[in-house]
């Protein structure tokens, strides 16, 4: 796999996992909403809204016009869910009735899987 095709499959890859990861906030809103820290207001709005973000900024990394400004979107949507990660790890790894991770794993998502997604969308950012 030369370096071109290489590139064009993370950038699709990078746009079909927040396309679907988007549309899964309308399609299964039970599994975000209590992952939403309990002193942000409007937790469905915040559900619905972060889902329609997801997938624009998802569809935009596929066109080289807008393929910075959502992959930097991407960027800043991952900080914005960083008091998600951080709240899943206040609770123990556990939300009622719902996700529960060992707490090591809540760990590894935020100071591991999070940057590496930020990284990966900051890479398709660059020309």
């Amino acid at each position: 796999m030369g370096p071109t095709l290489m590139r064009k499959a993370t950038i699709w890859l990078l746009g079909l996992f927040y396309m679907v990861a988007g549309a899964n906030h309308f399609v299964n809103p039970g599994f975000y909403l209590p992952l939403i820290p309990d002193y942000f207001p409007f937790p469905g709005l915040i559900n619905y809204v972060s889902g329609v973000l997801e997938v624009l900024v998802g569809l935009g990394v596929l066109f080289r016009k807008t393929r910075k400004r959502a992959a930097l979107g991407i960027v800043f949507l991952l900080v914005l869910f960083i008091p998600s990660h951080v709240y899943l790890i206040q609770l123990g790894g556990c939300v009622a009735d719902g996700l529960c991770v060992p707490l090591w794993v809540a760990w590894v998502r935020l100071i591991i899987i999070h940057p590496l997604l930020m990284y990966w969308a900051y890479y398709v950012s660059k020309k």
